[in-house]
């Protein structure tokens, strides 16, 4: 077994060995002006040209003409590579009269000729083609690189600006209004004291209309900043999500959990309340939802998020599956290690469901 793991690590030591010898040609000649190639590769021909006549027409070196044509071809431009195809048939052309070649009839001969520089010409024209597909392929993966890291940082800057804007309530609107509150409520004292009823009933008022945008407040501020790296955050959170979606939309929102959710990565608990936070806005603004019920459900490490509405449905309200809700909610699924899905049930509404496997599991299924 270890000889096994020996000769592997040989092997995989020897062929990384040459992909970086590989990358290291290939580095040296795209640092290189297109002239230095095209005159090395022209010296090439020559010699090759030279070497075809000594060994006689007996022996094809027509395959050792490709490697100059499509170094020219693949580091230089078209025009280059098919000049150089066009020189290598010249040259075989006289390794192949200098070899001493005799054909019984001319047409042969130019068959011959026409054979090779058709396959010289072929030699450029596909390297110049490959050289541009690879290029477009290398553009596209730039670009989505780049878009996923342009999502990734708007994700992070948004997280960030909720969790600042959700500070900022806590310590300092919250804290402010509770002020006012107590003042309120030393004002509605006094006025008793003074016995003027109405007046302290009106006191009393602004004191619960306070205390409620106190409440209302932090609540704002939980939805802002709702996971703590903390076990069973996400569940608690959750929780006060759907009581307060409750208490300020009036429909029936509920929420169960089963087994025991370890938050191991802030981030994925933060990704997947975002999700459920989401997918009921949705529900309840686009798909006019009176009932909600949001799920949790954690077996054999795999966490299954779960949100099911009865409003009319996603095919239903306009808003298709491209939106930008729904792409973020996607990426957030990816981010977190999950897959989303969205299924509208024969009997109406709007299931989506986040599947996120431990990260262990995923890593083997990559392997695999």
């Amino acid at each position: 077994m270890a000889l096994a793991t020996r000769g592997g690590e040989t092997a995989l030591s020897n062929g990384g060995q040459s992909t970086a010898s590989s990358m290291s040609f290939s580095t040296v000649l795209q640092r290189k002006s297109h002239g230095w190639i095209f005159f090395q590769s022209t010296i090439a021909i020559l010699v090759i040209g030279v070497f075809d006549s000594i060994m006689g027409y007996q022996v094809s070196f027509a395959l050792f003409y490709g490697v100059p044509i499509f170094i020219v071809a693949w580091f230089c431009d078209k025009k280059l590579g098919f000049l150089t195809a066009l020189l290598a048939g010249l040259t075989w052309w006289w390794a192949d009269a200098k070899s001493g070649h005799l054909y019984i009839h001319t047409w042969l001969e130019v068959w011959e000729t026409f054979m090779r520089l058709g396959y010289f010409i072929f030699v450029s024209v596909g390297s110049s083609a490959l050289k541009a597909q690879r290029d477009i392929t290398a553009a596209k993966i730039a670009l989505l690189e780049h878009s996923q890291r342009l999502e990734h940082e708007i994700i992070v800057i948004s997280e960030r600006e909720q969790r600042r804007i959700g500070q900022d309530l806590h310590d300092g609107l919250c804290q402010y209004l509770a002020a006012v509150g107590c003042v309120a409520a030393s004002l509605k004292s006094d006025l008793e004291s003074l016995r003027l009823t109405q007046e302290a009933q009106a006191a009393n008022e602004l004191t619960m209309l306070l205390r409620e945008a106190v409440v209302q407040t932090r609540n704002l501020a939980r939805g802002l900043v709702p996971v703590q790296m903390v076990e069973a955050g996400l569940a608690c959170a959750l929780e006060d999500l759907t009581l307060s979606v409750t208490k300020l939309l009036g429909i029936q929102c509920s929420f169960q959990s089963s087994g025991s959710f370890i938050v191991h990565e802030e981030s994925v608990a933060g990704h997947l309340y975002r999700i459920a936070q989401e997918s009921i806005n949705n529900a309840t603004k686009h798909g006019g939802a009176t009932r909600v019920e949001v799920s949790l459900a954690v077996t054999d490490g795999v966490t299954t998020l779960r949100i099911r509405d009865n409003g009319a449905g996603i095919s239903k309200t306009g808003k298709d599956r491209s939106g930008m809700g729904l792409n973020i909610m996607n990426y957030r699924a990816r981010l977190s290690g999950g897959e989303l899905r969205i299924d509208e049930p024969p009997q109406g509404g709007t299931i989506v469901s986040c599947v996120v496997w431990p990260r262990t599991k995923e890593l083997h299924d990559r392997a695999a």
